[in-house]
């Protein structure tokens, strides 16, 4: 349920002087509002920021995302060298300069493979294949399939081991079932990829890579028929089956469930969730249906794909014309420092930020943030009690949750504990990042049997995003997305509430948007609806699916609104929310024009500019496929044309390309 958003917003500002908040460079005054509203409000920024060949998009979401990269990469070089052995400066350090030494990982080459990944692929049995399962799936890759600890979703308090569908190397089933020009064309990139980077290591002659490839392809490929569909894994009713760990061998033989749970670190766990148990049952059939050796060559592809980015030259750049350059239409690879960089700020990414919000987190910025956030909760409250389509058993629950939220802001109250993590840079940087994946993955399964820890964030603060969790039922707004551009304390209200405070009320209606709504005020999956409101809330969100899926996002492709229902239930809500509380300001009451623009159109200028980007046409159709968030050109004139609002506000007729009917218009939250 993780999400892109916007965070913070400030009190009324001075509306004399130079403006801020709404940039008239951003616009393209050539075409009309009426006419394409996202090419009028970001069409000068798009034509300023060309697409750069390292980028597969960039837009104003992504500059700032560069903004906190540049802060974190100045406090981990800042770190310096020489560091006491098992401090965490010693770990950050040491982890960004064996990325960086690439003259020794190109002296290295395949070596850091050697040994133990022909080792872990002997698999023929049921146990030595439980073994590698297990151990890949900690941290390595989901071979097969994955698990995840998470909590119960009908007991909140208590944590749970989940095992859900995986194994693919490309992003989505349906590229390997579909027989357009496009599913062809990947499936064709990654065979020749498997032959590259199997090559590579020195363990496969060419034609033994080809056939190792048609192995690999042929497992996935079976493995992407038995998987659900993105649209089918929004279920989350149909996902929730509950399996005792004694029942499992003979529910889905071929795999020594005892030993995979064993040397999962899980042994003690007498129940599981098996999210799709079709799948499994699938899968079960083939795993005891392959020859060894197809086994074999289908996870030394996994490991060395995990491996490839951490490697020589050659395996980065075989890594990226597949994952890159093929799926997503980049062209060029991002430079060594900031590939270096994540590794660090993601396997110790808690560490790294708390050296960051001690750097560039002010603290007078959570004061100011929960002002919003309380502001938008008022407003979103208001929605809920005035709801004509909601029956008033259903509203009393839904303040109930909204009023039960949790909000955190900024960091965390109690900082990851890295100590146990050893970082040794006479080893390679494979074997380190291994390492550190392994660390992580311990900490994840040291949470079965134990409460659920509500302080824990999902996110680090330094990350460039937000997030609801229903499990918790919070929200969540770290530190790196609370600066400018997003927010800017000199900048008027409606600017403001249309960029930040859409985002969380964006945050806020993901607790009642088609997965949310299943969740109640302590975070179990319960139903708290009437029927008759169940029924109304579906039509209403069918009727706003229908819109996205209306659009064609590039080569005749329709956008998918039934995968994207809940981001987009979520953006509808931020918007009428955050309108609702900006009409509140002083500056809504006022009137003033800034700039030329009212209030109301400074908003929806703002919230337009929030989602200005360039992108490929292969990128556009990969996030069609995998991303559950619409693209910025529909989250702006699709979501938009249902406020009354908005045609006010610019003077939208009849006639018009961006016209809706007011009988067409959906108004949900």
């Amino acid at each position: 349920m993780m999400i892109i958003a916007m965070a913070m917003a400030a009190g009324s500002a001075a509306l004399a002087g130079t403006p801020k908040g709404v940039d008239r460079a951003n616009l393209d005054p050539t075409v009309a509002p009426g006419e394409n509203f996202y090419e009028y409000a970001c069409g000068g920024w798009k034509k300023a920021h060309p697409l750069e060949p390292q980028y597969a998009r960039f837009g104003t979401f992504d500059m700032l995302a560069e903004n906190s990269r540049e802060q974190v990469k100045d406090i981990i070089t800042g770190l310096g060298t020489g560091h006491a052995r098992g401090s965490i400066e010693q770990k950050i350090s040491d982890l960004y300069a064996q990325g960086m030494d690439m003259e020794r990982r190109n002296a290295e080459g395949a070596t850091p493979l050697k040994g133990k990944w022909v080792t872990m692929a002997d698999v023929k049995t049921s146990e030595a294949l439980a073994s590698t399962l297990a151990y890949l799936h900690l941290g390595v890759s989901d071979v097969f399939f994955e698990p995840q600890v998470m909590a119960d979703m009908k007991n909140s308090e208590a944590n749970l081991l989940y095992l859900s569908q995986g194994g693919l190397s490309l992003p989505d089933r349906d590229y390997y079932l579909e027989d357009t020009p496009e599913a062809k064309r990947l499936r064709a990139a990654l065979e020749d990829y498997i032959v590259k980077v199997l090559t590579l290591t020195g363990q496969y002659k060419p034609k033994q890579a080809k056939k190792a490839a048609a192995a690999v392809l042929k497992i996935e490929t079976a493995l992407a028929k038995a998987s659900m569909t993105r649209e089918q894994t929004r279920d989350l009713a149909a996902q929730y089956n509950i399996m005792a760990v004694a029942d499992l061998p003979q529910a889905f033989p071929g795999i020594a469930w005892e030993q995979y749970f064993k040397t999962l670190g899980a042994g003690k766990e007498t129940r599981v969730c098996v999210c799709q148990p079709d799948f499994f049952r699938e899968a079960s059939r083939l795993w005891r249906s392959l020859k060894s050796e197809e086994v074999a060559d289908y996870l030394r592809l996994h490991i060395v794909s995990a491996a490839a980015p951490y490697l020589s030259d050659e395996f980065v750049t075989a890594h990226f014309d597949l994952f890159s350059r093929a799926i997503s239409g980049t062209k060029e690879m991002q430079p060594l420092w900031k590939r270096s960089l994540n590794v660090p700020n993601t396997l110790l990414g808690e560490a790294v930020g708390q050296l960051y919000v001690a750097k560039y987190f002010p603290a007078e910025s959570k004061a100011k943030m929960q002002q919003l956030v309380n502001n938008l909760r008022v407003a979103l409250g208001q929605h809920i009690a005035t709801l004509p389509w909601m029956s008033p058993a259903t509203k009393v629950n839904a303040l109930v949750k909204l009023n039960s939220f949790t909000v955190k802001i900024g960091y965390p109250d109690r900082w990851r504990d890295y100590s146990a993590l050893d970082i040794d840079p006479a080893k390679s940087y494979w074997d380190n990042v291994w390492q550190a994946r392994l660390f992580q993955a311990a900490y994840e399964l040291s949470q079965l049997g134990k409460p659920v820890d509500k302080s824990r964030w999902y996110m680090t603060p330094q990350t460039v995003n937000a997030y609801y969790e229903p499990s918790s039922n919070e929200i969540c707004f770290p530190a790196g997305i609370l600066q400018p551009p997003y927010f800017d304390p000199e900048a008027d209200d409606a600017s403001n509430y249309g960029a930040i405070g859409v985002v969380i009320g964006h945050e806020m209606t993901h607790g009642f948007d088609d997965q949310g709504r299943n969740f109640d005020a302590t975070g179990n999956m319960t139903d708290w609806w009437t029927a008759d409101d169940a029924t109304k809330f579906q039509s209403l969100a069918d009727k706003l699916g229908a819109q996205y899926s209306a659009e064609i996002v590039a080569d005749g492709v329709h956008a998918n609104g039934t995968f994207t229902m809940g981001e987009n239930i979520a953006d509808h809500g931020g918007l009428r929310v955050a309108f609702s509380a900006l009409e509140r300001t002083e500056q809504w009451k006022g009137q003033q024009p800034i700039d030329g623009f009212t209030p109301a159109q400074r908003f929806f200028l703002s919230y337009a500019n929030v989602w200005a980007n360039n992108i490929t046409t292969e990128e556009i159709l990969r996030r069609t496929k995998v991303d559950p968030h619409s693209l910025g050109v529909n989250r702006v004139n699709v979501a938009i044309r249902n406020l009354d609002q908005f045609f006010e506000a610019f003077g939208i007729r009849e006639g018009d390309k961006m016209w809706r009917a007011p009988e067409d218009r959906v108004a949900i939250w």
